[in-house]
């Protein structure tokens, strides 16, 4: 294909869920991007590191042995639902227009200003290592596990890292229905109707379809497009024509326009 894209990239030592666009489905990766993310990860308490992981520097070390499971349990509870999160200097966050790992990579360190973001769910879980916990998160985009892992060690009075992070899920797109860029094959595409499968549906008769495929702007009682969009358009058999949101007056534009041709789909690839 001559267009790819990502709805999101990976730490470079991170394993797990990729969605990706082909063709026309590029066009779409925007709204995927915000989906909610699951993870899978261990956070290693006594141990601070230079990029909140184990592929850093040990910045710090800290006598944790007595920290409990309940204790942990209790501090992870503290780092979920709406919180403000610094991101680290080994993301892709741009900062005096440059990213962070550029700046990381010079030996240099900025201040940066805290994000807001969602913590859904924060479980940890004790392994055979008594330093070392099982966690799974559920986050909204934007969400830096490695910094959530940081901030554990700091709550506890210590410090720690995070290893082993493996993406879940990104919204409905999961491991379990992902498969390998080496194995990937042309039947293996899913249709790029699924990135925008959260988005509230509206489904058009034929003659308004070919007004959506020219881009016109729709009366929503017209089409019975509720709440406040975006709304995913297709036509009566289950094709995806556009993506739409609200304008003034009762109305809707197109913010994308889209029709499904062979091999433009999306797949979530591992």
């Amino acid at each position: 294909m001559k267009r790819c894209g990502h709805a999101g990239t990976l730490d470079p030592d991170a394993t797990g869920v990729l969605v990706i666009g082909v063709g026309r489905a590029t066009r779409l990766l925007r709204f995927a991007t915000a989906l909610p993310k699951s993870y899978e990860a261990e956070v290693v308490l006594g141990t601070a590191t230079s990029t909140l992981d184990a592929s850093g520097a040990v910045t710090g070390t800290f006598d944790m042995a007595a920290v409990t499971p309940d204790q942990v349990r209790a501090a992870a509870g503290s780092l979920t639902g709406r919180i403000l999160q610094i991101p680290p200097m080994v993301s892709a966050v741009r900062v005096g227009g440059r990213r962070l790992y550029e700046l990381a990579r010079a030996g240099i360190e900025v201040e940066r200003a805290p994000r807001p973001v969602e913590v859904f769910r924060f479980d940890v879980a004790p392994t055979g290592d008594p330093q070392v916990y099982a966690i799974g998160v559920e986050c909204s985009s934007g969400t830096y596990v490695r910094v959530l892992a940081a901030d554990l060690g700091a709550a506890l009075g210590g410090g720690a890292h995070l290893r082993v992070l493996r993406r879940a899920a990104i919204g409905g797109f999961s491991v379990a229905g992902a498969v390998t860029l080496d194995a990937l094959g042309l039947g293996d595409l899913r249709p790029m109707g699924e990135l925008v499968a959260h988005l509230s549906p509206v489904v058009v008769e034929a003659a308004v379809a070919d007004e959506v495929t020219h881009g016109r702007v729709l009366s929503r009682p017209l089409v019975a497009a509720t709440g406040e969009g975006p709304w995913a358009v297709s036509d009566g058999t289950g094709r995806l024509l556009a993506v739409y949101e609200a304008i003034p007056g009762e109305r809707m534009k197109p913010l994308v326009v889209v029709t499904a041709q062979p091999g433009e789909s999306a797949f979530s690839g591992e």
